[in-house]
């Protein structure tokens, strides 16, 4: 019996004792929500956003760029 099958059982049983806990005290056990207890990753990792660049930021980094190319043109004339 592996680890994940272990925990899984400890989930199961914590989920047992909880719905009878409730009921004891005469309450409505809470709705199931999201996965099931002991899945572990059950969700695929969330892809990460994409980052759009504004258009002053592209702006400000062309501006750069011209400006580098600029002063390496002009230091390879100089030569």
């Amino acid at each position: 019996m592996g680890l994940s099958e272990i925990l899984h059982q400890i989930d199961n049983e914590i989920a047992q004792l909880q719905r009878a806990r409730f009921l004891l005290a005469g309450q409505e056990p809470p709705k199931k929500r999201g996965r099931k207890p002991g899945a572990v990753n059950a969700k695929p990792a969330k892809v990460a956003k994409k980052r759009t660049m504004s258009a002053e930021g592209r702006k400000r980094i062309a501006e750069a760029a011209k400006k580098r190319w600029a002063e390496k043109k002009k230091a390879a004339a100089a030569k």
